[in-house]
């Protein structure tokens, strides 16, 4: 089969730049096409995990949104990778689609909900990280009913990670990557709230337990699925499954209440 692509060749940087000053649609096809692997590589992660009536071509095709999304808005000046911004915003179109097509049962969000406030009110209590056994005893359960929870409610917080970047306010989603550009556009009110933001999520990130920290690098920042991830930590996939969720259920716990006093 002939490669027709007359842009394969040419330096990427010199691309971006064209397309940047000129907006050729031929240039930007390639780019799709270039990074159409991404696309299907981001899906395939997310889909680990998820219910088994997950429609990968719909995780694809929302990650080609976000893909399309990436190109019009990706910054070569700000010395950020393009396949670091994409992979951003792909995962948060496939979230996006997710959230849309409300594939989570209601009763398990539910549950995931009510450990969210009992831990957020354990942790001000203790002032520290609860332990299972603490909150399996102020949820009224056993330590193996509390960590079979974990792994029921893991699918609603595979994509919360990406969900805790955003505003409270419902209409003004706002991803990690936009909170961390700060381009040069916005208002210097604006610019200083979202570096006060990025300061508070490092500070409740820094604040994790060393294992879940660490799930959380590994997963979002290295790009390992769970499988890997309990390779590198010698445990099984099931408990870094309840290490992720655990994670992520510690941050929304603590930043639930940012708007506050706002």
């Amino acid at each position: 089969m002939i490669d027709n692509d007359k842009y394969k060749d040419i330096d990427e940087n010199k691309l971006w730049q064209e397309y940047k000053k000129t907006g050729n649609m031929d240039i930007r096809e390639h780019f799709v096409k270039q990074y159409a692997p991404l696309v299907k590589y981001v899906a395939g992660k997310v889909a680990i995990g998820m219910p088994n009536n997950t429609d990968f071509d719909d995780l694809v095709s929302d990650g080609t949104l976000g893909l399309l999304d990436a190109i019009e808005k990706y910054e070569p000046s700000r010395g950020i990778k393009f396949k670091t911004y994409a992979v951003t915003r792909i995962r948060g179109a496939i979230y996006d689609g997710l959230r849309e097509r409300d594939w989570i049962p209601r009763s398990i969000r539910q549950k995931a909900k009510e450990i969210e406030n009992t831990m957020r009110e354990l942790e001000l209590k203790l002032g520290r990280p609860a332990e299972d056994e603490e909150m399996s005893a102020a949820m009224g359960m056993s330590i193996e009913e509390f960590q079979k929870t974990l792994i029921d409610i893991s699918g609603t917080t595979v994509m919360s990670l990406n969900d805790i970047w955003h505003s409270n306010n419902d209409d003004e989603h706002v991803s990690m990557m936009d909170r961390l550009e700060g381009p040069e556009s916005l208002s210097p009110d604006v610019l200083v709230e979202r570096e006060e933001m990025k300061r508070i999520i490092m500070k409740a990130i820094e604040s994790l337990p060393q294992k879940e920290k660490e799930v959380l690098v590994l997963y979002y920042y290295e790009d390992l699925t769970l499988k890997e991830i309990g390779e590198v930590l010698d445990v099984t996939e099931s408990r870094v499954s309840q290490l992720h969720t655990k994670a992520i259920t510690r941050l929304k716990a603590k930043l639930s209440n940012l708007s506050v006093g706002a």
